[in-house]
């Protein structure tokens, strides 16, 4: 008997080219997403909330970056916003033990290494929890049962999905210690030939591949289109290199995050730029001297700046995905959190206007002026 052809593929089973049969990578930081894709952090819980697919089982498993996908961020030249998220995108893989390739217009890339942020410290709930333990007389059972729970939450929030970084501290000593790290300046211009295959060697130990012990790596690139880096190149070969990565990311298990100034570029090459992105997204600097959006907003005097999607990652899927709400603010918490919320509109006074016809409520509820009747509206 003839077998039935059959036009699936399990999700679990992976293709030597890591092609279209696509499984998820049972990585350390990874975690499986919709569509079957693999999905990573981005380092800002709030972002990762953001990023996740308008599907039913995104309210299950959350949201991050897919592995081989494109994130661009576009810079505001008037403040510098987009730097905490790349800080935070390169602490997390350094975190997860992912390799990582850092590509920077700055002439000492390992000097950015420094700033990137440490992991915030526990709260002091579990401290006080562990101290009052042992004021209790419990079974010896249970507390061998105790100290199994205590060390699977260590090792739940050393490999959590996400961390929290405190801005006030650099990062420690020990996330470099063992960590593949490749750095590449451009501050001469940026010699894309070379840098392509820095990035095409970096990804080859990064190939996609059934069974454990698989790694994510990530790339971070600072300003691609700074003047720095336009010194060597032209646009069109700016834009070639950019399609060459993204093929390369589609294939294996890594994910890159751009940061770019828009405004140094033409209009029509900046659309082409956005269109290569899996991810868009753009920040922008707050005026102190905006009158009308500071009595719009009623934590406007908290705003750092505004955090605004353009594009979320669509990948095995031809159904576009369209975020809750596009613009948020970027607040920081105590001086040392980033996070990131809706915009709180303040509500409309209906009270205001003209006395004699009652306001806006007047306007819209009221009869007009030379109605004859109470009952004509």
């Amino acid at each position: 008997m003839e077998s039935k052809v059959r036009s699936f593929v399990r999700k679990g089973e992976v293709t030597k080219t890591g092609g279209a049969g696509g499984g998820y990578v049972q990585a350390v930081g990874a975690k499986p997403g919709c569509h079957g894709v693999s999905l990573v952090s981005s380092g800002l819980d709030d972002l990762d909330h953001i990023l996740p697919l308008r599907n039913p089982l995104s309210l299950i498993v959350g949201g991050g970056i897919p592995v081989g996908g494109l994130v661009m961020v576009m810079e505001d030249i008037e403040a510098p916003h987009h730097m905490p998220l790349l800080r935070f995108f390169m602490a997390q893989g350094l975190v997860h033990s992912q390799p990582l390739f850092f590509a920077t217009p700055l002439p000492s890339p390992q000097a950015f290494l420094g700033t990137l942020p440490a992991i915030a410290s526990r709260s002091s709930g579990a401290a006080s929890d562990n101290s009052k333990e042992g004021d209790l007389r419990i079974a010896w059972q249970y507390r061998r049962f105790l100290n199994e729970q205590q060390a699977l939450e260590e090792r739940r929030y050393r490999y959590e999905f996400c961390n929290d970084f405190d801005l006030r501290k650099p990062a420690e000593r020990s996330l470099f210690t063992g960590a593949t790290i490749k750095c590449e300046s451009l501050a001469r211009g940026a010699h894309l030939d070379s840098l392509l295959d820095h990035c095409r060697v970096f990804i080859s130990n990064l190939a996609r591949y059934t069974g454990e012990g698989q790694l994510v790596g990530r790339l971070a690139f600072q300003s691609l289109c700074a003047p720095q880096c336009m010194q060597s190149c032209t646009d069109w070969e700016m834009l070639r290199f950019l399609q060459s990565l993204k093929s390369l990311l589609r294939v294996s298990n890594a994910v890159a995050l751009i940061t770019f100034p828009a405004t140094l570029l033409t209009p029509s090459m900046a659309i082409r730029w956005q269109h290569l992105a899996d991810i868009l997204i753009s920040v922008e600097a707050v005026l102190d001297d905006n009158k009308e959006m500071a009595g719009m907003l009623t934590d406007y005097p908290d705003i750092l700046g505004f955090l605004r999607i353009h594009k979320l990652a669509s990948i095995n899927t031809q159904v576009p995905t369209i975020p809750e709400a596009a613009m948020h603010a970027m607040k920081v918490v105590r001086r040392k959190k980033l996070v990131l919320e809706r915009l709180l509109f303040a509500p409309v006074d209906a009270t205001s206007g003209d006395s004699k016809t009652g306001g806006a409520a007047g306007l819209l509820c009221g009869r007009p002026a030379n109605a004859s009747s109470p009952l004509d509206f």
